[in-house]
């Protein structure tokens, strides 16, 4: 069974083309669907595997990142997301995608067992930096996270291309409930510390930091581990040579992780992908 993906496009989306070409890579097929072709029954979500929302400026970003889609998808895709989500299909949101899935609500979503509720819990703000960061940075990635989309990963060096990409929440107590279900499941680390140094929840300076997010999250999930966002953009390093420093003999930030052209970022999409076959399979 090849894993068939819906990889949204339209209204200011820019980064469906790279989505789709890197899922096809990890071996799946996958379509760009304009987001009005799923509201006017066109296209019916229920037929795909996986749903990718890439980055981008939906909407041009009024009202603030990702509002406008997240509320069109919020209100008249409802129905077709919660089937889906219910259904144990993967869902991610990069970027824009990302911010996306926290104004619906999909992202962090409502405790474990429980279907999606649509209830807004998070934010992604503006920058600490008070501009666009469009820069390099160091992620780290927690191994005991249920994120089917991070199995196995720990660590990588990604590019960031935001101006909103500051995660909050009301109080601490919302991060702790968070923490303690492992949804904290990738943060901004210093790449100077040691491999076994997990990130600190205090906030790191700039720019290993490149946005001030509380507890230095980059991406977190929901409570079933298959619905995932994050700010940076993992399908643009899907090769090695795409790294600023790939040529540097002595360069950890494209070592070991990777066989021959492979970049860091295509794992995390072949997670999902292989997580969809054996799924099926089993």
């Amino acid at each position: 069974m090849t894993p068939h993906v819906a990889v949204l496009f339209g209204f200011g989306i820019n980064c469906d083309h790279e989505t789709k070409a890197v899922f096809e890579l990890v071996g799946a097929t996958a379509e760009r669907i304009h987001v009005n072709r799923f509201v006017s029954g066109a296209a019916s979500l229920s037929d795909y595997d996986i749903l990718a929302v890439p980055g981008g400026f939906s909407f041009g970003d009024h009202l603030g990142s990702g509002r406008l889609l997240g509320n069109r998808m919020r209100f008249a895709m409802r129905d077709a997301l919660r089937a889906f989500v219910d259904a144990g299909k993967p869902i991610i949101g990069i970027c824009n995608g990302f911010q996306v899935l926290v104004k619906t609500g999909l992202l962090p979503g409502p405790e474990a067992n429980q279907s999606p509720d649509f209830i807004q819990r998070a934010s992604l703000t503006l920058n600490d930096s008070g501009r666009y960061e469009d820069r390099w940075v160091t992620l780290e990635f927690d191994p005991e996270s249920p994120c089917i989309w991070t199995k196995g990963m720990t660590r990588m060096e990604c590019p960031v291309r935001h101006g909103e990409g500051k995660f909050v929440m009301p109080s601490a107590e919302d991060l702790d409930r968070l923490a303690a279900n492992r949804q904290l499941t990738v943060r901004y680390v210093d790449p100077k510390a040691p491999a076994d140094t997990h990130s600190s929840d205090s906030v790191l300076p700039y720019p290993i930091s490149p946005n001030g997010s509380m507890r230095n999250i980059a991406g977190i999930c929901d409570s079933t581990g298959l619905v995932f966002g994050l700010m940076p953009h993992p399908e643009a390093v899907y090769a090695r040579w795409l790294h600023p420093n790939h040529t540097h003999p002595s360069s950890k930030a494209v070592g070991d992780a990777m066989d021959g052209w492979e970049g860091e970022g295509l794992q995390l999409f072949r997670n999902a992908v292989d997580h969809v076959k054996a799924t099926r399979q089993g």
